[in-house]
């Protein structure tokens, strides 16, 4: 319901244009675009992205955190909760069922201004999702009882924040800046307000905003616009209107300056300075919004810090509200380094913009990127959605075009004008997180004796509405929209071509399978690690700046390493891939700036080292793996410091190769052009000998062990439970498994652990288990955050659900209900560009074909109870689990 740290930073209440039907420019390619305002004041917008079978809902009530009585800061995002709670004429218990099969995206996230509540789904599935939301538009049920469970999860949702460093390193820099306004704190809430906050609150709060008048509904998706326009009439037409209150006046006092300073558990330390500018509302907001691309930009002197060994990371933010922002630059370093002698440079580099303004051709390179990002939006149906919902619900225009169109029009001298206008650090509020260390691992006792998780009610058989029972009982394996194109080239690396037509991009990702705790050798631990930041330097044809001065002309977005990859507009493709090539496969290694690197890299470990968040990954593979085990090589100062050009050269030679390499061309480009392209900037690759191992090795059961980690700066602890399976991904019985653990706890709302963990103790907040299978060893894993006195009782009811998977079959409706899931993730899985990409690498990877997601469904829809039980009872051991947990000392 919210995305994890800084969230819901761009407010506004929007207007749209006139009710109209026509297809839009920025619009997938071949895409038409319906809306209309209805009778009631519904506003809606459907846009055809023919992507995949699959269609993303978004329901936006113009209602927040701004809306809340004084004294309950989270009774919006408290309410925003409750509507997966039940409504007249849909119990909770209805909306687990259904929502246990529909999958996708079933979320909501709540901000200062706006509400949304979101739906990805098969497309065939958008009759439900609208139902779904015509009835909690017509009322929620508010129950006191739903509320008295709901409130100890949304408690443990404000703890898991408030145990992370960065979110209150910026609420508190946020409450500086907006002292005594709404905007002094953002949409969580508190835990004595929610203690505080009744039902019947809750009740007139949904009363009093909820209504057709005060939403905007998108659809996106491969639907027809016309027809979907009219469904949506039939199912929301007839709600009433209702007479909204008024809302909160915003009387904003001058900005003063301050500064604070605050520790983290993180290895490494972050300084921001901050000013306040304009909001949505203002007419300097596009020239703002490409003054933060400029200021952000690789070439400018903000991010010079890192490659000359000042910083580890620099970047520059604007985050906007209705009428006022937060524009800020933050840089991280690495422990030991002086905060306040960095925080001099940054102020130098900041005002010499305030008085000299910014080089014009960053201006234009700042357009263009802003150009190609508005192509790239249209890659992803869910993304799309949400691109349109923030413009009409956040930025006050009638579209990203409208929106796009206004950044068009900003000139270098408006830049100049805000820079001067608005960088006023005289004003300006300077935060400091110091990084420290933990305390060591240390044994534990107690035995077994972390966008929103929202709580469904318990998915069980319960007699659905007309409108869902039949959609939902849909058990066919879906065909898949991907036709891939598959090459092996001569020198060994694997091309995978994807022709898609919605948007004007082409996009190109690589990786290369390797392992460094196999391939670095010893003594030169971390050596993998340092050529990764060495490729910021551009290649040998073309240094940084120019090498990044070249990638602007173009509009490219662009990374190298084990990883790399480049985003393009289709003529520019062969500009793109030559770029990449180059810095891929002939990359700047100069000496003097990697002995700086080096250094600052060193002192990076050595705090990394040191910090809660390595030593809990650690102690868990301590737990789990055998002392020898090559993952449990870590780089230490002296190794890094150790490390000669020589040395990384020859890594690089020796694990950058590209038999060991797969790349995905997808977007607006045919096989035989991409394989021309690819061809000629990859295929003289070449690799020397035989390619080293990438394979760990297998390894025996784990011993059960309970570890904890201190780490004082929490609220909750951090909790993982571990065991090791002597299985392999191309194991059969990989498929009773996993779906198990769909039953269990990884795959939607209504599982097992959710239930148990959350929705009938309110022990924790979210609850995840995942079957990490790999080519050679596996391990399953459950995840979760408590309060400390929980931790041991909530691993006891863990390790009691998997042994109840263990002794007694599945019920045949719960099982019905995941596999109907599992075969809804297909198109799911096909709706994003990304998605369609990574699930091939991923399945290269693993040495698994690459229509894998089909064979799976069709496996997953043959098994039975039985089957699910007797794979747990080889291959589970819930007593043999291991505990880590971070945080307060677990009782």
């Amino acid at each position: 319901m919210r995305s994890f740290l800084i969230f819901a930073l761009a407010i506004c209440i929007a207007g749209l244009a006139e009710p109209q039907s026509h297809a839009a420019a920025g619009t997938p390619l071949g895409a038409q675009v319906a809306r209309e305002t209805l009778a009631n004041g519904l506003r809606v917008v459907v846009v055809r992205d023919p992507l995949a079978p699959v269609v993303a809902t978004s329901v936006n009530y113009l209602v927040g955190a701004d809306e809340t009585p004084k004294g309950f800061p989270g009774t919006a995002h408290a309410q925003e909760h409750m509507m997966f709670r039940g409504s007249p004429g849909l119990t909770a218990d209805q909306l687990a069922d259904i929502g246990s099969v529909m999958g996708g995206n079933f979320n909501a996230n709540t901000r200062e201004s706006v509400t949304q509540y979101l739906f990805t789904v098969p497309a065939e599935d958008l009759d439900v999702a609208l139902h779904i939301e015509a009835t909690r538009m017509r009322g929620a049920l508010d129950s006191a009882a739903q509320w008295k469970h709901e409130r100890g999860a949304i408690e443990q949702e404000v703890a898991q924040d408030l145990s992370n460093p960065d979110y209150v390193l910026y609420e508190k820099m946020r409450a500086e800046m907006f002292a005594g306004t709404p905007y002094a704190h953002d949409a969580l809430g508190t835990r004595p307000s929610f203690n505080a906050t009744t039902a019947q609150m809750l009740q007139q709060f949904h009363d009093a905003w909820y209504a057709p008048n005060n939403a905007v509904l998108v659809i996106a998706g491969d639907i027809d616009p016309q027809s979907t326009l009219l469904e949506v009439k039939q199912l929301f037409a007839d709600i009433r209107p209702k007479k909204l209150p008024p809302r909160p006046e915003m009387r904003l006092g001058p900005p003063h300056a301050d500064s604070f300073t605050m520790s983290t558990d993180q290895p490494n330390g972050m300084a921001m300075i901050a000013v306040r500018t304009p909001g949505l509302d203002s007419r300097d907001f596009a020239a703002l919004d490409v003054l933060s691309d400029v200021l952000d930009s690789r070439r400018f002197a903000l991010f010079a810090l890192v490659p000359q060994g000042k910083a580890l990371d620099a970047d520059f933010e604007l985050d906007p509200l209705p009428k006022a922002g937060i524009a800020y630059a933050v840089v991280s370093f690495a422990a030991g380094q002086d905060p306040k002698a960095l925080e001099s440079g940054i102020r130098s580099i900041l005002a010499a913009v305030a008085k000299h303004g910014v080089p014009a051709d960053l201006v234009a390179a700042a357009k263009l990127q802003e150009r190609r990002s508005a192509e790239f939006q249209k890659n992803s149906i869910a993304g799309f959605a949400s691109d349109w919902s923030d413009a009409l619900t956040l930025y006050n225009v009638s579209s990203p075009d409208e929106e796009l169109a206004q950044i068009e029009k900003v000139t270098p001298e408006d830049v100049d004008r805000v820079a001067r206008k608005y960088l006023d650090l005289d004003h300006a509020v300077t935060a400091v997180m110091l990084p420290r260390g933990s305390g060591k691992p240390v044994p534990s006792s107690g035995g077994f004796g972390g966008q929103e998780s929202i709580s469904l009610g318990a998915a069980k058989p319960t007699a659905l509405p007309a409108w869902a029972a039949t959609a939902l009982r849909r058990l066919t394996v879906p065909p898949s929209t991907l036709h891939p194109v598959v090459t092996r080239l001569p020198n060994g690396l694997t091309l995978i071509v994807q022709a898609e037509d919605v948007s004007n991009t082409v996009s190109v990702y690589g990786h290369i399978r390797s392992e460094p705790g196999l391939e670095e050798p010893h003594g030169q631990e971390g050596v993998s690690d340092l050529l990764e930041r060495m490729f910021m330097f551009g290649s040998n044809p073309l240094h940084r700046l120019e090498f990044q001065q070249a990638l602007d002309a173009i509009g490219a977005s662009e990374q190298a390493g084990a990883d790399f990859n480049v985003q393009v507009l289709p003529e520019h493709l062969d500009r793109g891939v030559q770029l990449l090539a180059q810095n891929e496969l002939d990359p700047y290694l100069p000496a003097n700036a990697m002995a700086v690197l080096r250094d600052q890299l060193a002192a990076s470990v050595a705090a990394r080292n040191q910090s809660p968040g390595f030593l809990t990954r650690h102690s868990l593979r301590q737990a789990l793996f055998p002392a020898a085990d090559p993952s449990l090589r870590i780089a230490t100062p002296a190794s890094i410091r150790a490390l000669t050009p020589d040395e990384v050269q020859a890594y690089y030679g020796k694990a950058y190769r590209p038999d060991l390499a797969t790349i995905v061309v997808i977007g607006k480009v045919t096989p035989q052009q991409a394989l021309r392209v690819i061809e000629k900037y990859f295929g003289s690759w070449k690799a020397a000998g035989a390619a080293p191992p990438t394979d760990l090795p297998q390894v025996p059961p784990n011993r059960p062990d309970v570890v904890a980690v201190p780490d004082s700066s929490r609220v909750q602890d951090i909790v993982v439970l571990a065991q090791t399976l002597p299985l392999t991904r191309s194991n059969p019985d990989y498929y009773p498994l996993e779906l198990g653990n769909a039953v269990l706890g990884g795959s939607f709302y209504s599982t097992r652990l959710s239930i148990a963990l959350r929705k009938e103790s309110g022990l924790v907040y979210s609850v995840d288990s995942v079957l990490e299978a790999g080519r050679t060893r596996s391990a399953y894993l459950v995840e979760y955050a408590c309060d400390p006195p929980n931790v041991t009782r909530a691993a006891a009811m863990v390790r009691r659900e998997i042994a109840d998977m263990r002794r007694a079959p599945v019920g045949a409706e719960e099982l019905l209900r995941v596999k109907e899931l599992l075969v809804r993730q297909i198109p799911l899985g096909e709706s994003s560009v990304d998605e369609i990409a990574n699930g091939m690498i991923n399945r290269i990877d693993l040495g698994l074909p690459l229509d894998e997601p089909t064979i799976a469904a069709q496996r997953y829809i043959g098994l039975d109870p039985a089957q699910i039980e007797a794979a747990f009872r080889k291959w589970m051991r819930p007593a043999d689990l291991v505990r880590v947990s971070e945080g307060p000392a677990p009782k």
